[in-house]
């Protein structure tokens, strides 16, 4: 047994590829595990306190998104929204420990427009991260805040040992057709970006649309804006949904010839619900292949064959994607996990 307060490093292959890296005390450790075990640890890893279900101290390294990325052959995340009751989110961290066995690189969790869920999104990556051993990423928006707030919500990330931010403009606030910037804040996510790469050490992602952004006039010009956010000290992009991947590719090829460099993650969101979807699509400006929208037309009343369908087409997606070596993948779960767990039990099944 090692002197108190030493550690030794355990490493497990993750399912996609890449490893896994634990900090523990050493007399966890067994069968002399700690002996002759040596690992480069990234400078970019963090230790953070947790405790065990037994109440025991741990110690986890915790590593930025973008060192996730370059130590995985694939990165599969999911994203998650702050629940209105106790009840629910209660039921959230029973999903997201279902979600832990997928082993996924990380976790992200919306912020709604205004700060209405400030608490509670920064309540649950820390607990994810501290508790379940999930790395996190907490949204961020510039709607209704000011630089002085922006810097307070920061810093309590910081604070709670989060290293991990998406930082959005975010959607109008409720009752407004139309965003109108905090006097005192930030009009563009692009603001927002720098803001934070300049004040601070997080690991920033930014939003990225392969059909354009519903409020831009062409492509062009949003693509534009996102190679700005870029520059402005984003490290990764993630995409909204879409679900015809040639629209993905085009988009991405795009921001290459631009001279975009960082990861750019694609958004899949299995479909589950036939109005549900429709009625995201129209919100977002994300559009459904004549194809798609026909097929699921004729069973849109079989709620089961509905779900059947969409686990079905995502994995056809992924797959496709994944063949395309992309970096990641990031699922919109809507809370729940059983579609994108069906998913990726198919991607494993079939190689």
């Amino acid at each position: 047994m090692g002197q108190k307060g030493s550690f030794c490093v355990l490493l497990k292959e993750g399912p996609f590829g890449g490893y896994r890296i634990r900090i523990t005390a050493i007399n966890h450790c067994v069968g002399g595990a700690s002996r002759g075990l040596k690992a480069k640890i990234p400078h970019s890893y963090v230790p953070v306190m947790g405790k065990r279900a037994h109440g025991e101290s741990w110690r986890t390294l915790v590593m930025k998104i973008t060192e996730i990325l370059r130590q995985r052959a694939l990165t599969v995340s999911f994203e998650f929204f702050p629940p209105k009751t106790e009840q629910e989110m209660a039921q959230l961290f029973e999903t997201l420990r279902e979600v832990k066995k997928l082993d996924p690189g990380y976790i992200s969790v919306t912020y709604a427009p205004g700060g209405e869920t400030k608490e509670k999104t920064i309540e649950i990556v820390r607990r994810a991260k501290s508790e379940i051993g999930l790395e996190s990423m907490a949204h961020l928006t510039c709607v209704g805040h000011s630089r002085e707030e922006l810097r307070k919500i920061l810093d309590e990330l910081k604070i709670s040992g989060i290293d991990n931010v998406i930082a959005l403009r975010g959607d109008p606030l409720k009752g407004q057709t139309k965003f109108t910037p905090h006097p005192e804040g930030f009009k563009y996510a692009s603001e927002l970006t720098a803001f934070i790469s300049a004040t601070y050490p997080f690991c920033i992602a930014v939003a990225g649309y392969p059909e354009g952004h519903i409020e831009s006039p062409d492509k062009e010009t949003d693509w534009n804006n996102l190679f700005h956010k870029v520059t402005a000290g984003a490290d990764f992009i993630i995409t909204q949904l879409f679900f015809a991947n040639r629209d993905f590719f085009t988009f991405e090829s795009a921001m290459r010839k631009k001279g975009v460099s960082v990861p750019i993650i694609p958004g899949i969101m299995p479909i589950t619900n036939y109005n549900q979807i429709m009625r995201f699509t129209q919100m977002c400006g994300a559009k459904i292949p004549e194809d798609v929208a026909r097929e699921l037309g004729q069973i849109r009343d079989d709620q089961e064959a509905v779900q059947d369908y969409g686990v079905a087409y995502a994995t056809r997606q992924c797959k496709q994607l994944i063949a395309h070596h992309v970096p990641g993948i990031h699922f919109y779960t809507l809370n729940k996990s059983k579609a994108t767990r069906r998913v990726i039990e198919n991607l494993r099944s079939q190689g």
